[in-house]
């Protein structure tokens, strides 16, 4: 098991260098898929799944519009490569476990995300307490948040109380016990 965390954290390394030869939405992708996440570019319907089948052209063309990262080993060390994503209007974070409350703070930091994330899923991730929804509130253009089997939530009213104060045109939908 300590063998998978530590391949885990090789993975969700930060390769600045990368980034910027490559670009933000190529980083993040090679990232992405490297954790076992999938990407949606803009104007594509196909989820993007194969490390080796990414796509290939001009620097800049794919931009990262969704993310889901069900079942992958992304962490908060690999975060940094969010930052220069313009386009993401979704995230499903589902059976991630090592999503923490630094990992939702740190999402809800990025300006680029503040902008453009429209919707936005955390399903079954047991790390997730009350204090790390809460952060989300900086996410000012979130339309839709969907929380279901989060353990760590133990005030549900309390946390969606404060999310509907700070984000008044949220949808949120709650699958919580």
């Amino acid at each position: 098991r300590r063998f998978w965390g530590w391949l885990n954290a090789v993975f969700n390394k930060v390769d600045y260098e990368r980034i910027e030869a490559v670009g933000p939405d190529r980083a993040a992708s090679e990232w992405l898929l490297r954790c076992g996440a999938l990407v949606r570019y803009q104007g594509y319907q196909k989820w993007q799944q194969d490390y080796n089948g990414l796509p290939t052209g001009p620097l800049g063309k794919y931009k990262i519009e969704a993310i889901n990262a069900t079942d992958s080993c992304i962490m908060y060390r690999g975060f940094d490569y969010l930052d220069g994503l313009e386009h993401v209007a979704e995230i499903t974070l589902q059976k991630c476990i090592y999503i923490q409350d630094e990992c939702l703070q740190r999402l809800s930091q990025t300006k680029n995300l503040q902008k453009s994330l429209l919707q936005l899923k955390i399903i079954s991730c047991g790390n997730v307490t009350d204090k790390g929804i809460i952060a989300l509130h900086k996410l000012t253009n979130l339309e839709y948040l969907y929380l279901s089997d989060l353990p760590g939530i133990r005030e549900k009213e309390t946390t969606a109380h404060v999310l509907r104060q700070a984000l008044p045109n949220l949808e949120l939908e709650l699958d919580l016990e």
